[in-house]
C-alpha cells in the first residue's frame, strides 16, 4: 500500500522558447529531468511553496502565476499530488542546481522531446505540458 498522499507543487517556467528543468538528485524520479518542485511545508501557501522550490532547486527567481494543472505520482513508497503552476521569471536568468537537484537547465522544446524519447524525462511530463498548452 502507498503511503498517505502528500501535497506538492511544480514550477513551470518558460523563457525564450525554453523550459526550466531540474535533474532529480534523490528521491522519487532520481536521475530524471522534471520541472522544479517539491513538498509544501506546513503553514506555507501554495504560491510561496512554488517560489521557494524554484529558488532552492535552480537559483531562479520567479512569480507564481495561475494553476496549470494537477498530476499524481504514485510509487511503492510515495504518493504525490502535484499542483503545477505557471511561473513568470525575469528573462535571461541562469539556472544553477541546488537543494536536491543534481542539475538545472533551460531546455528547448525539441530537447524536451528527445529527453522524453530517451527515458530521461519523468513519465507523463511531456504529455502533461502538451495537454495544458505549454508546448
Amino acid at each position: 500500500m502507498s503511503p498517505r498522499p502528500e501535497v506538492c507543487v511544480g514550477a513551470v517556467a518558460v523563457d525564450d522558447g525554453k523550459i526550466l528543468l531540474v535533474r532529480r538528485g534523490r528521491g522519487a524520479g532520481q536521475g530524471l529531468w522534471s520541472v522544479p518542485g517539491g513538498r509544501v511545508e506546513p503553514g506555507e501557501t501554495l504560491p510561496a511553496a512554488v517560489q521557494r522550490e524554484l529558488a532552492e532547486e535552480t537559483a531562479v527567481a520567479g512569480e507564481c502565476g495561475q494553476l496549470l494543472g494537477v498530476a499524481e505520482r504514485i510509487g511503492r513508497e510515495y504518493h504525490f499530488v502535484i499542483l503545477d503552476y505557471l511561473v513568470s521569471v525575469v528573462p535571461g536568468q541562469r539556472a544553477v542546481a541546488g537543494d536536491d537537484a543534481f542539475a538545472a537547465a533551460w531546455v528547448t522544446f525539441e530537447e524536451l522531446a528527445r529527453l522524453d524519447a530517451s527515458g530521461e524525462l519523468v513519465p507523463g511530463l511531456l504529455a502533461f505540458l502538451r495537454e495544458h498548452g505549454v508546448l
